[in-house]
């Protein structure tokens, strides 16, 4: 029985996924960042959230990527685990609200419905797991701090997202996991000249004690809201696929707005 309600729960999800894939193929309207995170809830259900955002945490087989969701949604720790068959997700609702450049609170709070998609690191997979990276809005690359191969792969793992992400430039959160170990085979300053060299964001975690696992997530949340904000003051999208020109590298926004009706 947990089985079939576990998998009427991810199709419900996917809804609005599979209608997202059906605008752009009728060629219906342009859909735009903003709209990824203001699509419609499943058929039948009311809105109680703003936004529903999607991560994709990437990262070769065995770095620790479902420990690591598992730890930020419900703040446990499985000592073993199966390695993840395709793909699957973790959800967690939570109130956003901006911060000015001391930290300080302001605006309105949001209410965020967060999917965290958990993608398998074999590379049989990789086909299955790409086809996920155009529907997701940030990225939490994880590497193992005790695995020097796994760190050697973050360059593999970035030329797929400049491939297949919604965007040239996506954010991303660059995880350097199992902190916690005493072996290490990644030094930091190694790590953050990686982060630096590409511009990403840098940040050592472990999902075994969960330390900076809630701060990875909130920085990229930060950044994403940030993006979308970006969006909607200027109505443009940066870095759309398919424009030969920089003049029309921007895409205007189409918002979606949410529904009155709940039938």
């Amino acid at each position: 029985m947990t089985r079939v309600n576990n998998r009427k729960n991810r199709a419900q999800h996917q809804r609005p996924l599979v209608e997202l894939r059906r605008r752009r193929s009728s060629g219906i309207r342009k859909v735009s960042f903003t709209d990824l995170a203001m699509l419609d809830a499943p058929a039948g259900t009311s809105i109680e959230y703003d936004y529903l955002i999607k991560f994709l945490a990437l990262g070769d087989s065995g770095v620790g990527k479902t420990s690591f969701l598992w730890q930020y949604t419900d703040g446990v720790f499985h000592q073993r685990f199966i390695s993840t068959v395709g793909i699957d997700f973790r959800e967690k609702r939570l109130l956003y609200r901006p911060k000015d450049a001391d930290g300080t609170p302001q605006g309105k709070s949001q209410r965020i419905h967060l999917q965290l998609w958990d993608t398998a690191g074999q590379e049989r997979f990789r086909s299955l797991t790409t086809a996920f990276f155009r529907d997701a809005m940030g990225f939490l690359l994880l590497f193992d701090l005790s695995s020097e191969q796994s760190f050697l792969s973050i360059q593999g793992w970035l030329d797929q997202l400049k491939t297949h992400a919604y965007c040239d430039n996506p954010d991303i959160v660059l995880c350097g996991n199992k902190a916690d170990l005493e072996q290490r085979a990644v030094s930091e300053e190694r790590a953050r000249d990686v982060a630096d060299k590409h511009g990403l964001t840098y940040i050592e975690t472990s999902a075994a004690t969960g330390q900076n696992v809630r701060a990875a997530v909130e920085l990229l949340l930060e950044a994403v809201m940030r993006r979308m904000e970006q969006a909607s003051d200027q109505s443009t999208l940066p870095g759309r696929r398919g424009r030969p020109a920089p003049d029309v590298a921007h895409m205007q926004l189409t918002p979606v707005e949410e529904s009155k009706c709940a039938c």
